[in-house]
């Protein structure tokens, strides 16, 4: 029979207690659930006239949550397409320049005027005539020039006008025109957003967590009405201390674990680079570590198990046991 020497025995003692203890490959570590949480608001003012959720409702990206009261906003977007087609007309034209019509009238006031200034000249000479043979006067010489100078100038007046009716408007004018109804033509685009936007679509699905808002209310732009959380996309925010940080990596798997013993797998997707201390609402396994690594870990939460503050726990195989 062998005999057992006392340093087999401490030896056997020593290797027996790693076996019962927790194993070497496995890093726990625990946290709480979290998930995005989207304030929805209004980006444009009004009453709200409807909310159609109530909090716990599942929405899908695209759905109508409520509607504002669009009175207001209609009438100024008449008076917009109004003044849009005003300056649209102004700026047709502008290009069109004068109607021949316009012309033509013009010119026979022309002529009509040419005819008086002709009619002027004769009474001119004559008087002038008279003056010379010493039967006319200078008062009568001269209101015959006088008339005949102002039909002259009232003359030039008109052939100018007449060549800028021809020539129509200047590009500057045209310039102007086209900009006045552009900016018309954006405003009205303005308010026809702004109708749109008075109803409130959800951006992404996921389940009402909070109501803001109630039917009734005036609300300014930038107004929360509901908060919807995307519980689809959930993680886990763990704590790993410093000597098992070196253990994980990004990508890899983990089992998470709820309170209740429901088991979900998870993926490590984000490891912080700086340590920082323990929070007080999470426990590790060895109270004396003081400062640790965030991890996340993103769910499967397809069924909704996982709910934001909900505690778990997240088991994860050391990055050496994996190789």
């Amino acid at each position: 029979m062998m005999k057992t020497t006392p340093a087999a025995a401490v030896a056997a003692l020593f290797l027996g207690g790693c076996a019962r203890g927790p194993d070497a490959t496995q890093i726990l570590a625990s946290g709480h659930v979290e998930a995005t949480d989207v304030r929805i608001a209004t980006k444009v003012a009004g009453r709200l006239e409807s909310l159609l959720v109530q909090e716990g409702d599942v929405v899908r990206a695209g759905q109508v949550l409520g509607t504002l009261a669009t009175t207001d906003l209609k009438l100024a977007l008449e008076q917009a397409r109004a003044e849009r087609d005003q300056a649209a007309a102004e700026y047709r034209l502008r290009l069109l320049g004068a109607r021949q019509e316009d012309i033509a009238e013009l010119e026979a006031q022309i002529e009509s005027v040419r005819s008086e200034l002709e009619s002027a000249q004769k009474d001119l000479d004559r008087m002038q005539g008279l003056l010379d043979k010493g039967s006319g006067t200078n008062k009568a010489r001269d209101d015959a020039k006088t008339r005949r100078d102002m039909t002259g100038h009232r003359l030039d007046a008109m052939n100018q006008a007449r060549a800028r009716m021809r020539a129509g408007s200047r590009p500057e004018e045209k310039e102007a025109s086209r900009a006045r109804l552009a900016a018309m033509e954006a405003r009205m685009a303005q308010l026809e957003q702004q109708v749109k936007d008075a109803t409130i679509e959800s951006p992404l699905a996921g389940v009402v967590t909070e109501k803001v808002a109630e039917p009734g209310e005036l609300l300014q732009v930038g107004s929360p009405l509901c908060v919807i959380t995307d519980l689809a996309n959930a993680w886990l925010t763990v704590y790993v201390t410093g000597p098992d940080l070196g253990r994980v990596r990004l990508g890899q798997e983990a089992q998470v674990k709820t309170d209740d013993g429901q088991i979900r797998r998870g993926k490590l997707t984000f490891i912080a680079s700086q340590a920082e201390f323990t929070p007080k609402n999470v426990q590790t396994r060895d109270e004396r570590v003081k400062l640790v690594y965030r991890v996340k870990v993103s769910l499967d939460n397809q069924d909704g198990l996982f709910k934001p503050g909900m505690p778990a726990e997240a088991r994860l195989q050391a990055a050496e046991a994996a190789r």
